[in-house]
């Protein structure tokens, strides 16, 4: 059977690991499934304001999901004011004055449309799936609140309260949460990436309207903004409505370079212990500083994605093999690799120890399975098998035509193009075993990581301390 790119697609969920896997997968799925067959003809223009289009036709079912990506995120943030585009994610639903607060929602919910936003450390999206003859309407929309919002303390102060018992519901009550957020921050020692994305507690009970609209005034703009639309459409038809809708907003800034700090070479093995009362399983979570699939050089990104599956995804994984089924010293363990990133990004192992089982006998195990992969390499068939793993996730997996907007999206909001990621298959099919252990000799090395243990209580000596 003959698998189009956009049928496979459709079939495919997000994973934990990051949308590099689902770029992989998707890939890979592509050269396997369409050999000699040509896929979904995707269409890439910009238009005079500078707003960039892509558009992925999905004539499967007259169902269109539309998004619209922000070149910016938290790393985007100024010092000092943590979770402002987040925050501002928020308040781009309290409307404008052609379109004032819950009239956009209605409208979707009138007709049946699916609706939300997210934001990262690189982008901000906000998406839409509806039926194809409404995809003028949509655009109508997100066009007019491209420049026009309208905010007041009215609508801002309560909707910051709102982020507020986010943070409470989704850090402040996690545990997992919390060593997450720790880990990261003693990871980025200069780059913006250490701080969390729904900002800190006490930075963000300080935003106000004039930080969310300087923010707003110098980020949304259609120069700096990707629209992509997959679905029963073609180029032609959306290069039309576009330049009916998105192409009357005028620019409102010129927006420069994304430079931010970069991290210094790391010199020293970092780790860290929290203690919380809610923990009922330890677990050790530790964070490499890589290069992300933007900063690597040829064939680094696609080998780290290898790596990550040979040594952690799922039960055959050299971690999980050793550290649950041979040695019984853990109840799970595994890896992942986040390669979709602008700057320098996280490679991580994680395992949960067995009741009394000690964190230095898990980390020396981990350490083992990581030695041996950097000193004897992994071989052709643990390479093949993590790229066939990559492909039956494209394939099982759960319908999901929003996917192929999410993969393009985040790819082209994280320094990547059209070209980078219809070109992935022959990059990643050229990941040979002896790449795959330089990546683990180059770049697992302890003191570019940060070890987290998250415990119950803490230990005697660490209290008597304190």
């Amino acid at each position: 059977m003959v698998l189009t790119l956009a049928a496979i697609a459709a079939r495919l969920h997000l994973r934990s690991g990051g949308l590099v896997g689902v770029v992989a997968a998707l890939a890979l799925a592509f050269q396997v499934g369409n050999a000699g067959a040509e896929g979904p003809q995707i269409a890439n223009f910009t238009l005079p304001n500078g707003l960039e289009v892509v558009v992925i036709p999905d004539h499967r079912t007259p169902v269109v999901t539309h998004m619209i990506w922000y070149k910016v995120g938290s790393a985007d943030e100024t010092p000092g004011k943590s979770g402002l585009a987040h925050f501002l994610e928020h308040l781009m639903f309290k409307g404008t004055a052609k379109n004032p607060a819950g009239r956009f929602s209605q409208a979707l919910a009138t007709i049946g449309g699916q609706e939300n936003a997210f934001t990262t450390a690189d982008y901000t999206a906000y998406f839409q799936r509806i039926a194809k003859e409404y995809l003028p309407l949509v655009m109508e929309f997100e066009a007019d609140r491209m420049t026009g919002l309208v905010l007041t303390d009215e609508n801002v102060l309560p909707e910051r309260d709102v982020v507020l018992e986010e943070f409470n519901m989704r850090v402040a009550n996690s545990p997992d949460a919390r060593i997450g957020e720790q880990v990261a921050a003693a990871l980025y020692l200069n780059h913006p990436y250490g701080r969390p994305v729904i900002g800190w507690h006490q930075e963000i009970e300080k935003l106000n309207r004039e930080d969310a609209l300087a923010f707003y005034h110098r980020f949304y703009t259609p120069n700096n903004a990707v629209v992509v639309i997959a679905g029963d459409v073609t180029g032609d038809e959306v290069k039309a409505l576009t330049e009916k809708t998105y192409g009357k907003v005028a620019r409102v800034a010129e927006v420069a370079a994304r430079v931010r700090p970069q991290e210094p070479i790391p010199v020293a093995v970092r780790q860290l212990t929290m203690a919380d009362s809610r923990v009922a399983q330890p677990s050790l979570q530790r964070s490499y500083l890589v290069p992300s699939a933007n900063t690597a050089k040829p064939g680094e990104s696609e080998a780290l994605e290898i790596l990550a599956q040979v040594l952690g995804a799922g039960e055959t994984s050299r971690l999980y093999r050793a550290l649950v089924v041979e040695q019984r010293i853990a109840t799970g363990a595994g890896g992942w690799y986040q390669g979709t990133a602008l700057d320098e990004t996280r490679f991580g192992v994680f395992a949960s120890p067995l009741p009394g089982v000690t964190f230095a006998t898990i980390e020396t195990a981990i350490d083992g399975v990581i030695a041996e992969v950097a000193e004897h390499g992994v071989t052709a068939a643990e390479i093949e098998r993590a790229k066939t793993r990559l492909i039956a996730d494209a394939v099982y997996a759960e319908d999901n035509q929003a996917t192929m907007a999410r993969w393009y999206g985040a790819g082209l909001t994280s320094g990547g193009s059209v070209e980078q990621i219809t070109t992935w298959p022959a990059r990643v099919r050229a990941v040979t075993p002896q790449a795959v252990q330089s990546a683990a000799r180059t770049w697992l090395d302890k003191r570019r990581s940060v070890t987290g243990y998250l415990v119950k209580e803490l230990p005697a000596n660490q209290e008597k301390r304190s």
